[in-house]
């Protein structure tokens, strides 16, 4: 635990090292150069830092957090999001509501933030080509969290309270890319089509997979 102190864009940036002071820094070699690669896409978690800086409500007394666990980084923001915006907006192409409208101009004119309404998905963006879940934004005790998931791992899945039909599934993913509803009654043979449908609907909707397709052509891919 540490507490940052100073002003904001001093906060940033000390939050950004501390966090690359606790998440793994992996090397590998490609052709003859050593490449490095932070475990999550630190574009993603400066920008997570960046906009619950510059966005929070800063007439609660709170402070804004960043929670590192071995499988996934919490950015809280203090307040919820502005209206109209709601969380299915910052999935997709959204106006920028500034609560800060002077903090935001400063950001902007610094740099830190390029481009009004992008923020969030650009972090979708950088999760995705790192072959990570996409951040999960969701609105907890009235505040903005930003949850970035590491590598799917065995653990991870038994808390989604998965049966061992779907952690198998996914491990099927994995391997091949998607899965359809045949391959999953193949796999599991004393099912039923319903009860297949179930099992992969119920990890859409806990947000583990993607239904793509639609009837006869649906198929499913990790998030």
């Amino acid at each position: 635990m540490k507490v940052f102190g100073g002003n904001i864009i001093a906060q940033r940036e000390d939050a950004l090292e501390f966090v690359k002071e606790h998440i793994k820094l992996h090397a590998e070699i490609k052709e003859t150069e050593r490449v490095e690669r932070w475990e999550y896409p630190i574009e993603a978690l400066r920008e997570a830092i960046t906009n619950a800086i510059c966005h929070r409500n800063y007439k609660i007394s709170s402070n804004v957090q960043i929670r590192i666990f071995d499988d996934r980084v919490e950015v809280w923001s203090c307040g919820s999001l502005p209206k109209p915006l709601t969380i299915e907006d910052l999935k997709k192409k959204h106006d920028s509501v500034l609560r800060n409208p002077l903090i935001g101009k400063c950001f902007f004119l610094i740099k830190y933030i390029e481009q009004w309404g992008t923020g969030t998905n650009r972090m979708i963006e950088k999760c995705l080509s790192y072959n990570l879940p996409e951040p999960l934004f969701e609105e907890v005790s009235g505040n903005l969290v930003v949850t970035f998931r590491g590598k799917i791992t065995k653990e991870y899945l038994e808390d989604l309270n998965l049966n061992k039909r779907q952690i198998l599934a996914v491990e099927y993913i994995k391997k091949i890319g998607k899965i359809i509803n045949k391959n999953y009654r193949e796999m599991f043979p004393e099912i039923s089509n319903e009860t297949a449908r179930l099992d992969l609907n119920t990890m859409v909707k806990k947000k583990l997979l993607n239904k793509r397709g639609e009837k006869k052509g649906a198929y499913y891919t990790l998030r």
